[in-house]
């Protein structure tokens, strides 16, 4: 496909599944950072850390070097180690996997629901013992997850709000309900800083101890600690990124919005939950041989891809029909290019050719 001319054909990829999107505003403000000569962890991270828990609508963070610093982080803080088990969804990237690793504790793998991929309640609720020491929710692909319930649940909830930056439920901020949430801001997420993670609490104890862990040199004592701050450079862009943010989360929705239009024609796709949804991915289910599908596409130039690589149970050799739902969406999702920097007839575009992928099947 043309971007400028709008030809739909056989070549290659086109229109990529992710890209980030970045002004000028960005690289100016990346630049006088630069010419600041404070390049290291300084006072453009502190600046990025208030402005988000102010966002957000928290009290307390820290700016972190990656979202997957920023979850094992949460969990040190939370004293989770070798004995304790740390529930979390199958489908979902192996990053939050390897965090609970990070900290020696067992993992316990949970299903989801197939209406927005977030945790399901009632499959929690039989992982649980005596030994689980906290819970990790994400709110998949932008799609807040109704946290109600699981907050109940007496065990310390850590919201992975890698996808969901800026979505609101109940009329809060995601980040804003559980004990302690993470953010990352990888160069094709919501906001990014290339790459950057941020914990955020209401609890003070708990991000004055980040603090202490990611600050490693020219200590009186010695004790484990990491490598893990954010520079200036990244925060700098960071901050850029926020102020746009709102308007980003906008223009995710337009695009939404005509995919709903054109996709609904189809009785073999599924679309996406869209009460409170930002989308930081479009994926629909669809009837039919993804992997086919997939192919179709990217003949036409365009790149789309399962919104999950692999399930984690299917990694860690577990039974599949412990984990039904997780299956079900392995085997039948895919997941559409949305972004704000390509346009609405670009997306009519991918969506037309979206229906016909399907429909040869």
């Amino acid at each position: 496909m043309n971007l400028r001319s709008g030809y739909l054909g056989n070549g290659p990829i086109r229109i990529r599944h992710s890209r980030p999107t970045i002004s000028d505003r960005d690289i100016a403000s990346v630049k006088q950072t630069l010419r600041s000569g404070y390049l290291g962890n300084g006072p453009t991270c502190q600046r990025f850390e208030k402005s988000l828990a102010r966002f957000i609508g928290v009290t307390h963070s820290a700016a972190v070097s990656s979202g997957t610093a920023a979850l094992h982080l949460a969990l040190l803080a939370l004293d989770i180690g070798p004995g304790d088990e740390v529930i979390i969804p199958s489908f979902v990237c192996t990053a939050v996997l390897n965090a609970v690793n990070f900290t020696d504790a067992k993992v316990k793998l949970a299903d989801i629901n197939l209406e927005d991929f977030n945790l399901r309640f009632d499959d929690v609720t039989k992982r649980l013992s005596k030994k689980t020491k906290a819970l990790i929710l994400p709110h998949m692909f932008g799609k807040p997850a109704d946290i109600r319930n699981f907050l109940k649940l007496k065990i310390p909830v850590i919201e992975n709000c890698a996808h969901s930056v800026g979505a609101k439920l109940y009329g809060k901020r995601v980040g804003s309900f559980g004990t302690l949430s993470m953010f990352s801001f990888y160069a094709t997420k919501m906001l990014t800083t290339g790459y950057g993670g941020m914990v955020c609490s209401n609890n003070s104890v708990y991000i004055k101890k980040i603090k202490d862990l990611i600050d490693v040199d020219e200590r009186q004592d010695y004790k484990v600690r990491y490598n893990y701050k954010m520079s200036d450079i990244c925060a700098a862009l960071g901050l850029s990124q926020l102020s746009k943010l709102n308007s980003f989360i906008a223009k995710r929705k337009v695009l939404a919005s005509i995919y709903d239009e054109i996709l609904s024609k189809s009785n073999n796709i599924i679309l996406p939950s869209g009460e409170d949804h930002i989308y930081f991915r479009y994926v629909i289910r669809v009837k039919g041989d993804i992997k086919k599908i997939i192919n179709r596409l990217s003949r036409k130039g365009i790149e789309t891809k399962r919104p999950v690589f692999k399930p984690l149970h299917r990694y860690l050799g577990l039974k599949r029909c412990d984990y039904p739902n997780a299956e079900e969406a392995y085997n039948s999702t895919i997941s559409l290019p949305i972004y704000p920097s390509f346009n609405e007839r670009q997306a009519r575009l991918i969506a037309k050719a979206t229906l016909k992928a399907v429909e040869l099947n």
